[in-house]
C-alpha cells in the first residue's frame, strides 16, 4: 500500500466489486478520522447498488464513492472543534449525514432529512469498505466497552431499522410475534423481540438455511415455510388467532400478505422491508379486524444510543448473527455470498481472522 493511501471497496454494479487506493482523507472542523475496525454488508446495497445501480433519490449511489453504511470503529485523528467524542474514542457511524436544521434533523431523525445537504456514507459519500472513514463528529454514537466492534457495525443500520419498529409497534411478554422474512434484519428482530419479553416467536422464510439458522440460535419458537400454509400453520400454534405483532423484512408481495394476515384482531404490523409492492383486501385484512400497519425506516440517533444501552443491560450481542467474515482484500466473496441468501450477516473485519 502506498504512503498516506488506503483500500477501498466501490459497487460499480453487475454483480461486482472494485477495489482502489485513496487517500486517507484529514479531519476538519468537527470530523474525525474514524479506523474501521468492522463493517457489514446491508440488504439495500445489493438491492440497490450491487446488482444493478436501481437506487433513487436517498437511496441513489454515486459512481466512484466507497460502499459500506454499516460501519464501526475507533477515532484516530481530531479536526478541530470538537465537542464531546476524541481520538481513542470507539464509535459506531450513523450511516446519515442530514442538514441539521430542518424538523427531522432536530427530532435526529437524519435518515428522513429532505435537504439537498443530505449524505449517506456509502452511498453519497465515502462509506465503511475502507481502511479509514471521514465522519463528523455529530454523526457518532458512543461504543460501549462491553459491545464488540461487529455489534456496533449492526446497530449502525439493521438493529437500529428493528428497534425503531418495534417501539413503534410496542413488544412485550403480553405478545406473540410473527416475524416474516429471516435475513439479518428478520433475525435481529426476532432477537430484539425475545429480549423484550414476547411469549412467542415465530419465523417465516422461503430458505431451509435461515429458517435454520433461527432455530439454531435459539431465536425462534417455530418456523414456517412462506407457502400457501403459513398462515393456517401461524394460527394453529396462536389458539387460532394470530399474533399481536408482526413484522415484514422479506420485502415481497407473498410475505407482506402473511404478515397481514397472520396477524389477530387489533393487532399491529410493521413493513421494514423495502421495495416491491403488496396485495391485500382492505376490508377483511384490515378494517374489519381493525389492524394497524406502520411504516418504519431505519432510527434516530436518540434512539440507537438508546438501543445500545439496552444491548448491555439486555446482555445480547448482534454479533451472534454474523456467519462469515471477510477480509477487505476479499470484499467481492462477501458481497456475492450476502447476495445469494444463503448466510446470517456477512461482516468485513479489518481487525481478525478471515472465517468464510
Amino acid at each position: 500500500m502506498t504512503e498516506g493511501k488506503m483500500l477501498g471497496a466501490m459497487l460499480p454494479g453487475n454483480s461486482k466489486v472494485e477495489l482502489a487506493e485513496f487517500d486517507i482523507p484529514k479531519p476538519g472542523h468537527r470530523q474525525v478520522l474514524v479506523k474501521t475496525m468492522a463493517s457489514t454488508i446491508c440488504g439495500s446495497d445489493i438491492r440497490c447498488i450491487y446488482r444493478e445501480h436501481t437506487g433513487k433519490g436517498a437511496e441513489g449511489y454515486i459512481d466512484g464513492m466507497i460502499a459500506g453504511h454499516e460501519p464501526c470503529g475507533i477515532i484516530v485523528e481530531e479536526g478541530e472543534g470538537l465537542c464531546r467524542f476524541h481520538k481513542g474514542d470507539r464509535v459506531i457511524v450513523y450511516h446519515i449525514h442530514g442538514c441539521g436544521v430542518c424538523h427531522d434533523c432536530r427530532m435526529g431523525y437524519q435518515i428522513s432529512c429532505s435537504s439537498t445537504y443530505r449524505t449517506a456514507y456509502g452511498w453519497q459519500r465515502n462509506g465503511g469498505m475502507a481502511e479509514y472513514i471521514l465522519c463528523d463528529e455529530n454523526d457518532l454514537i458512543a461504543l460501549p466497552d462491553e459491545l464488540t466492534y461487529e455489534d456496533g457495525a449492526q446497530v449502525a443500520c439493521g438493529f437500529g431499522t428493528v428497534y425503531e419498529a418495534i417501539e413503534k409497534v410496542g413488544v412485550s411478554g403480553n405478545h406473540a410475534v410473527l416475524v416474516v422474512g429471516l435475513g439479518p434484519v428478520g433475525l435481529a428482530t426476532l432477537m430484539l423481540a425475545k429480549a423484550c419479553g414476547a411469549n412467542k416467536l415465530i419465523g417465516v422464510d422461503i430458505s431451509e438455511e435461515r429458517m435454520q439458522l433461527a432455530l439454531d440460535l435459539g431465536l425462534a419458537d417455530h418456523v414456517f415455510k412462506s407457502d400457501d400454509k403459513a398462515v393456517e400453520n401461524i394460527k394453529a400454534v396462536t389458539g387460532g388467532k394470530g399474533c399481536e405483532r408482526a413484522f415484514d423484512a422479506s420485502a415481497s408481495d407473498p410475505g407482506r400478505q402473511i404478515a397481514i394476515r397472520g396477524t389477530r384482531q387489533w393487532g399491529r404490523v410493521a413493513f421494514v422491508g423495502e421495495g416491491n409492492s403488496v396485495t391485500f383486501n382492505p376490508s377483511p385484512d384490515i378494517i374489519h379486524d381493525q389492524k394497524t400497519i406502520y411504516g418504519s425506516w431505519v432510527t434516530s440517533l436518540a434512539r440507537m444510543e438508546d438501543l445500545v444501552e439496552r444491548l448491555v443491560r439486555w446482555g445480547i450481542h448482534p454479533d451472534q448473527l454474523i456467519t462469515h467474515r471477510f477480509k477487505l482484500e476479499d470484499a467481492d466473496k462477501a458481497y456475492a455470498l450476502m447476495a445469494s441468501g444463503k448466510c446470517g450477516k456477512v461482516a468485513v473485519v479489518f481487525d481478525g481472522t478471515e472465517n468464510a
